[in-house]
């Protein structure tokens, strides 16, 4: 999943902000709480889906099977579309959780870590000219690492998320600045490419890290 990247960070520390530099005309956006993206002009840039998923750039779902139909739909008929962003996706989880909490036994469980395989699975599965940005908050674990946050340890038990991205990066909030740190520093669970990224933290910036990723790989 080289173009493919996990993007890792607490409420408000420049996840969705990082989208503002995105070509608009080349990037779906699924969102999958249907906030209102956190930076300038973003209404104008961003249009609703058609019925036909032929038009627009914009959906608003946190249903699994239909955010994989659109995933699966800009990958064989949106060739434009160079880069999907998963905003929140680890409501995707939660709010699935919530939905099932009144269900007995380990079964639910099963269910949300099979739905979150499955999309991991679509994106796994994008065209080489597609990239796919996810975007989580975090949690702190017993050994005192930021990793994904999802809804306890049975879920992290059936898939390790981390696992299925070569990139991973977290937020970084310092001096009044928004940053990506790209690499592991003993607290915040990150990986890059080996060589891809000269620094420790760079721009929280999802065109810089694209353009790089791909020099990369060439």
């Amino acid at each position: 999943m080289a173009n493919s990247v996990l993007v890792l960070g607490n409420s408000g520390s420049g996840k969705s902000t990082s989208l503002r530099n995105l070509i608009s005309e080349e990037t779906m956006i699924i969102n999958t709480i249907g906030k209102p993206l956190p930076f300038r002009g973003a209404r104008s840039k961003y249009k609703p889906l058609s019925s036909d998923g032929l038009e627009g750039n914009y959906y608003a779902s946190d249903d699994p099977k239909t955010i994989r139909r659109i995933i699966n739909l800009v990958n064989t008929k949106r060739p434009e579309i160079k880069q999907i962003v998963l905003d929140d996706f680890g409501y995707t989880i939660t709010n699935s959780f919530m939905r099932k909490a009144s269900q007995k036994g380990y079964d639910r469980f099963i269910e949300i870590a099979k739905d979150t395989f499955d999309i991991l699975e679509a994106v796994n599965s994008i065209r080489d000219d597609l990239y796919c940005f996810v975007m989580m908050h975090t949690e702190i674990d017993s050994q005192g690492v930021h990793r994904c946050k999802t809804v306890g340890k049975m879920i992290d038990q059936y898939i390790c998320i981390e696992g299925k991205f070569s990139t991973v990066l977290h937020t970084v909030v310092s001096d009044g600045g928004y940053f990506f740190l790209t690499n592991f520093d003993g607290q915040h669970l990150c990986k890059t490419p080996l060589g891809a990224f000269d620094q420790l933290l760079i721009d929280n910036d999802l065109q810089l890290v694209k353009d790089t990723l791909e020099q990369y790989s060439q």
